[in-house]
């Protein structure tokens, strides 16, 4: 049962840390209407007392000035069982106040387990391998507008696992911290 609260913990923990704006408009578009961005993650986290090397990608999309639909994956190796996540994601930039920019999202996502007999226990499948989660949550925080090219931004993550264990705490919250420059 400890290693299930482990990588609950450790699933709450992996967020994007950098990302790229593309705008249509140029210089400081960053959440313009029509703008583009790309993420990359490289990174480690630990799960089912195995450490795991990191390599996530994600990519998005302004509507409109300020509201942006993505899709971000991630992929953790070198441990077993490798674990894979799928997440699409909503995320809303408020207007400039001063020099940050607020913003509030939510996400869902699907997190797939690959090889690897970890345990019998009630968040397993029959065959001794952890069944595939399927998660929701909810991020806020600000940008940080350092120039009219590059955004810093700050928050808090709170994640609900769906189909948990009773008996564990189905939910994490975590930080994150993103780089955004803006082309």
């Amino acid at each position: 049962m400890n290693k299930v609260l482990a990588l609950l913990m450790a699933l709450g923990l992996s967020n994007f840390t950098h990302a790229a704006s593309i705008g249509p408009r140029g210089i400081g578009t960053a959440f313009s209407e029509g703008s583009a961005s790309f993420g990359a993650m490289i990174g480690s986290g630990s799960a089912f007392d195995e450490s795991y090397f990191i390599l996530g990608a994600g990519i998005g999309y302004y509507l409109t000035q300020g509201l942006e639909l993505g899709i971000n994956a991630q992929y953790w190796l070198s441990g077993k069982p490798s674990i894979s996540k799928i997440t699409p994601k909503i995320t809303y930039v408020f207007p400039q106040v001063g020099s940050s920019n607020p913003y509030i999202g939510t996400f869902y996502r699907r997190t797939f387990y690959g090889e690897g007999d970890i345990s019998s226990d009630a968040s397993s499948a029959s065959d001794g391998r952890i069944k595939d989660q399927n998660s929701y949550g909810f991020r806020a925080g600000a940008y940080i507008n350092t120039d009219n090219q590059v955004y810093i931004g700050g928050g808090i993550v709170y994640e609900k696992y769906i189909d948990c264990h009773p008996l564990l705490d189905c939910t994490s919250i975590s930080p994150e911290l993103i780089f955004t420059v803006s082309f």
